[in-house]
């Protein structure tokens, strides 16, 4: 069978783009249009669809009153010409700066070149004239153009502010483009752009280095993109631009949707260049999900669209970061703070319940497992918050036919460690009695583990009712996508504290309260313990002792669970791009070689079977607080038919698989 190419943009929504700083001679328009041409081919090996280069990279941005020399003027044009036509097979938009007269007067302009032409050029809007700035001295805004068109060579290209770039054959691919100054002023070109449809704002820059403007300009970059909903590819001039009063470092940064993807080292090298692949569909996704996007102005801007052709890029080595545990951030001290704001926020939240409903006591039921464990963890903390004692809390046990010593004597310890309220009931006479009722002959079956969980979760409501206290629920994120809870059993409770928190971060909630809040507590040692518990809501009999029912033979490793969760609800990702993105984890080794493609493909079809089988579920969820961007509570974030058909989807799912196995 013929192996079947996968393209970034066709297939998966990628643009692959890169920010190149040249090296480059002021005024020295063959020396520098020779160095913008390496970095082309050099872009082009790297598969990037568009290049962007910085501001006057033709000429130098310090060229100062030479910029009315009309013989420089001349050549910067015959410049950008050679570009032009040199780039012709490259398959790629180039955006390249120079200074053009036009109508008798002077524009710092963005040349866009693409096919062998000059397809467009867009002159600057705002002109600093502050400080170390000068521009009015030289330039004109855009605003002060007579012209619509400028004639180039034997072409008539279109000229002004007003021109977006569209891309044949990928049309959620609309690039805007402006000119250092213009984003740093109130009402700013690109936001105009955004909102009529650009997702691409690229910020070609001459902008000088001074100390704490890197981090200021990367702040601004970042957050751009997060208003704008787009990408932000922003390139700035580098060190061959004259120092006599400024200095220039060459920062280039690309962002998406509020998340730096790249970015160079300031004042690292002469020339260097930066390259990215940005998910178009994830900002498509956040357009079309986010109502006061287009609550536009009714003043914005009419634009010309210009179509460009890049070409297909085969999705080979994809140039971003493939994080295998996207609720989970990799860098120990954010982990640390994020893990300290979750906890925070669950703390709050649990509080302003109590308060707000006058009560002073919380019943759960604690296993000795992940969920119940961080539930109670969070309980004492909301107790000393309220000044409460921590006996307010009645922690029950109930062991049934599966619970083995081990969980069910952390539960025990934990509870007297962290002095609450403790009471241990066995229920499997109560059990066996309701299978007698049922003529059930004991068989372990789906109504022998249902009996013991709906039985705890009736024991806990009579409970809770019995103290006057909320009855705290303890089931997370993962389990609520994939419905691995029991329907009017764990499923239920007065309030759910964890229904927000993903499997994978639970985890590491755990550990850290361990380590920051309990560390060299009696408690540490039982919280390390139940971390390295196997998952399991031991509903079957133990063999041996030990635990027989692992949740994640039934439901897929949680990391994978995870991984597929985040991106199919947070971007409406299509299965087939999550299999793609998850295969380019495994082979980059984030999954430490523990899967085969096929494990994928396998967990992912099991996920969205679930997903959509289970949706009953998520449609009478008790209330809970939403913790992070990912959240599926049925009176916030996520409603959808319990009877919608999950076909569409695994069909994606497996014509990728076809592709990828080859």
């Amino acid at each position: 069978m013929a192996v079947q190419k996968i393209f970034l943009n066709r297939d998966l929504g990628f643009l692959r783009i890169a920010a190149a700083v040249p090296d480059l001679r002021v005024a020295d328009v063959d020396f520098n249009v020779a160095a913008m041409l390496g970095m082309a081919k050099e872009a082009r090996v790297k598969g990037a669809q568009v290049l962007a280069f910085p501001e006057m990279s033709i000429t130098g941005y310090t060229i100062a009153d030479l910029v009315h020399q009309q013989s420089l003027l001349a050549k910067a044009e015959e410049g950008l010409l050679r570009l032009a036509t040199s780039t012709a097979d490259g398959g790629m938009l180039i955006v390249a700066g120079l200074p053009m007269c036009i109508d008798q007067k002077v524009f710092n302009c963005a040349a866009i070149l693409n096919g062998g032409q000059v397809l467009a050029i867009i002159p600057k809007t705002y002109l600093p004239s502050y400080k170390e700035y000068y521009e009015n001295r030289w330039f004109v805004s855009s605003e002060d153009a007579c012209s619509d068109v400028v004639h180039l060579g034997d072409r008539a290209v279109a000229f002004g502010a007003n021109i977006l770039i569209s891309l044949q054959g990928f049309t959620s691919a609309m690039l805007g483009i402006e000119i250092c100054e213009d984003m740093w002023v109130p009402l700013a070109p690109h936001e105009y752009q955004a909102l009529a449809g650009a997702t691409v704002l690229l910020n070609i820059s001459a902008s000088n280095e001074v100390l704490a403007k890197a981090e200021w300009r990367r702040s601004m970059v970042s957050s751009e993109s997060g208003r704008c909903a787009a990408a932000c590819c922003y390139v700035s001039a580098g060190m061959g631009e004259s120092s006599n009063d400024i200095v220039f470092g060459g920062h280039t940064l690309i962002a998406e949707n509020g998340i730096l993807l790249a970015e160079s080292h300031v004042f690292k090298q002469r020339s260097g260049l930066t390259v990215s692949d940005l998910d178009i569909d994830r900002l498509i996704h956040d357009r079309l999900a986010m109502t006061s996007f287009r609550q536009s102005p009714g003043h914005i801007k009419p634009f010309r669209i210009i179509e460009a052709k890049v070409a297909d890029v085969p999705a080979t080595g994809l140039m971003r970061e493939i994080d295998p545990h996207p609720f989970v951030p990799r860098d120990s001290e954010k982990r640390a703070q994020r893990c300290r704001d979750i906890f925070d926020m669950q703390v709050a939240a649990l509080a302003k319940k109590l308060s707000g409903a006058r009560l002073e006591r919380i019943v759960l039921g604690v296993s000795g497992g992940l969920d119940s464990t961080l539930a109670l963890l969070v309980a004492v903390r909301a107790m000393n918050f309220l000044n409460l004692p921590v006996k307010n809390i009645t922690a029950c046990t109930l062991p049934g036919f599966g619970t083995t010593r081990r969980t069910r004597d952390n539960a025990t310890d934990l509870c007297k460690a962290l002095g609450v309220s403790f009471e241990r009931v066995d229920i499997t006479r109560t059990c066996r009695a309701h299978m007698d009722d049922l003529g059930h002959d004991g068989c372990e079956d789906v109504v022998f583990e249902n009996i013991q969980a709906r039985y705890r979760t009736e024991y806990l409501f009579n409970r809770a009712n019995g103290l006057k206290a909320i009855l705290l629920g303890t089931g997370d994120l993962t389990e609520v996508a994939l419905g691995w809870s029991t329907f009017s059993g764990d499923h239920m409770s007065h309030y759910d504290i964890n229904v927000s928190v993903p499997k994978t971060l639970v985890r590491y909630l755990v550990r850290w309260v361990a380590d920051e809040e309990l560390a060299s507590s009696p408690a540490q040692k039982i919280l390390r313990d139940v971390l390295d518990t196997p998952i399991s809501p031991e509903l079957r009999r133990p063999v041996r002792g030990r635990i027989a029912q692992r949740s994640e033979d039934v439901i897929g490793p949680v990391e994978l669970d995870d991984f597929y969760l985040y991106p199919f609800v947070r971007f409406g990702t299509r299965p087939g791009k999550i299999l793609f993105l998850a295969n380019e984890a495994r082979k980059n080794r984030s999954f430490e070689g523990r899967y085969t493609l096929e494990d994928l493909n396998k967990w992912l079809a099991v996920f969205i079977r679930r997903f959509f089988a289970n949706q009953f579920k998520r449609t009478c969820l008790p209330e809970g607080p939403k913790i992070g961007s990912v959240s599926l509570s049925p009176r916030g974030d996520w409603r959808m038919p319990s009877d919608a058909e999950p076909e569409l989807w695994l069909e994606d799912l497996e014509k990728m698989y076809c592709k990828l196995r080859g």
